[in-house]
């Protein structure tokens, strides 16, 4: 009887121990902290003295980050090139970021790195696309010694960021004029290589004949260089001296030239058509952003 009590009290206070145990496991769980994500910072496990806890825990360098980029994204969105062609520049050793040279692939920065390119200093600006209605008088440049009005003065409040014409159009020539900061794709719409159409409106002193007009649509030699129009055609319902020209040519003042070698002046001058892009309702001295399709389509030409 008396092993049968020591057993009940045994059992009891096998109980108590093995609850006293359980608790005491599940205490201890209460001591750590709960989990939290920070991108920035490592998820692997570690133990940290009191001293730690105190610090402020600094990410590692090239941690990945919302804002964080790869660098041929960087070097491509800064206009410079491609992202392909970037990859190549990079394991060329011409990028550097923080004054060290970076050859690895997809190696990412933050904005607040410096980064250069063949020694200069590059900054990946959003890309702004812009379309004037250029009105007479105003030059296409940045600035002007002489104190003449420029088309930057029209676009000024068009994007914080800087952006440049693409081409030129002459002081006295009216009609489309596309601005942006966007390198790679101003420059494949100015090289002669990838045919970027133009439509001109071009009002003459006098009537254009047809002979002339079969001239200049065959082609012939100005200043020891070949010119050859896309197409040439009178304006519907307007007098002969209204003619319309599509050309791809960017030479200089090539349109004027065309007529002055056929014994025209060239009265107005008005670019109606570029890349595709038209003058539908945007007024004379006015501008408006391009739209993603426009921007897309002008990426494929």
């Amino acid at each position: 009887m008396n092993s049968g009590k020591k057993s009940s009290r045994g059992r009891q206070q096998s109980k108590k121990t093995s609850q006293y145990s359980s608790a005491k496991k599940f205490n201890d769980k209460k001591k750590f902290p709960k989990k939290f994500e920070d991108k920035s910072i490592s998820r692997k496990k570690r133990v940290t003295s009191e001293k730690e806890k105190t610090t402020t825990t600094k990410p590692p360098k090239n941690a990945s980050s919302n804002e964080s980029i790869r660098l041929n994204k960087y070097i491509s969105n800064s206009g410079i090139c491609s992202r392909r062609e970037a990859d190549v520049y990079i394991k060329s050793g011409s990028a550097s970021v923080n004054g060290k040279i970076v050859t690895e692939m997809g190696f990412k920065v933050s904005p607040t790195d410096e980064v250069r390119f063949d020694g200069s200093l590059i900054s990946p600006e959003k890309k702004r696309y812009v379309l004037l209605n250029k009105p007479k008088n105003f030059i296409t440049t940045m600035d002007d010694d002489r104190g003449r009005k420029t088309v930057m003065e029209l676009v000024a409040n068009a994007s914080k960021e800087r952006i440049y014409p693409v081409g030129r159009l002459d002081r006295n020539t009216t009609g489309l004029l596309l601005f942006t900061n966007d390198g790679e794709l101003a420059k494949k719409l100015t090289h002669p290589k990838h045919n970027i159409q133009k439509l001109y409106h071009a009002s003459l002193d006098k009537k254009l004949s047809m002979r002339d007009m079969q001239k200049i649509a065959e082609g012939f030699i100005l200043d020891e260089k070949r010119v050859l129009v896309d197409e040439i055609s009178y304006i519907i319902n307007q007098p002969k001296s209204e003619v319309g020209v599509k050309i791809h040519s960017g030479r200089n003042r090539i349109v004027r030239r065309i007529f002055e070698h056929f014994n025209y002046s060239v009265v107005k001058l008005d670019r109606v058509i570029f890349a595709g892009l038209t003058k539908k309702d945007l007024p004379r001295g006015h501008w408006r952003h391009l739209t993603e399709m426009e921007i897309n389509t002008l990426k494929m030409l």
